[in-house]
């Protein structure tokens, strides 16, 4: 882990509220899809906790949603400005445990992680079917950047707009393994219509890096924090 400064390249919206944004800097602490970077806001006392959406050699993107006043400032931000970022937190999705044909599920803002991640499934040679949630077509984002990846995409929005009418469990076709990101029903209800895999969870978070206790949750056995055992949870140590 690292305090890094970057150089904002691009940031701009992708839909009404949800933005992307691409980072120049160094990323040598990021090794794994899932992790994330907790942004220094100006004027914010809290830093931002964004999971990191994709990353190469010195080139970082991130995409966000604006909730409050923390994520309205940074939608504000130009190309050209400074950021600091603590990198590489947490313990991200481990490709190397995935069986051949997993299903890589995410919901509305819990979809960024997942692009990496099934980047990272392809080129170890596995073949992810994709499942992508939104409330309507007006909130897709990255649909066609996962459908360039060669893999099998499905759609599920809530209004029927786009895709199949629901939910992403609506989607999840037949599999056993499942890489899940999103709100917590979602979550719970991918938990239940399979026997494993890897879900990223979401805790307001204070220092982000496992210090402060804040983001600690129930897990078999005890407890962990979100921020440094997890986001990612394994399916077999969930407790709900």
């Amino acid at each position: 882990m690292h305090e890094i400064e970057y150089k904002i390249l691009i940031n701009e919206p992708l839909t009404e509220d949800i933005f992307e944004m691409v980072l120049d800097g160094d990323t040598r602490d990021i090794t794994k899809p899932g992790q994330f970077i907790n942004i220094t806001i100006p004027g914010k006392f809290l830093r931002r906790p964004i999971s990191v959406c994709d990353w190469e050699d010195g080139k970082l993107t991130i995409i966000y949603k604006v909730v409050g006043e923390g994520t309205e400032v940074l939608s504000y931000m130009e190309a050209g400005e400074y950021l600091k970022a603590l990198s590489g937190l947490g313990n991200g999705y481990d490709v190397a445990l995935s069986p051949s044909r997993p299903v890589v599920a995410g919901g509305g803002v819990g979809i960024p992680p997942m692009y990496a991640l099934t980047k990272k499934l392809v080129e170890s040679g596995k073949h992810p079917y994709v499942a992508l949630g939104f409330n309507t077509e007006a909130d897709m984002f990255y649909v066609d950047k996962f459908r360039a990846l060669g893999v099998p995409v499905n759609v599920a929005t809530v209004d029927g707009s786009v895709g199949a009418k629901g939910f992403v469990t609506d989607i999840l076709g037949d599999h056993d393994y499942a890489f899940c990101c999103g709100p917590m029903p979602m979550l719970r209800a991918v938990y239940g219509k399979v026997h494993g895999g890897q879900f990223s969870f979401e805790e307001r978070m204070g220092c982000g890096f496992g210090a402060c206790m804040g983001c600690s949750t129930k897990v078999k056995g005890g407890y962990k924090r979100i921020c440094k055992d997890g986001p990612v949870l394994s399916w077999e140590e969930i407790e709900w």
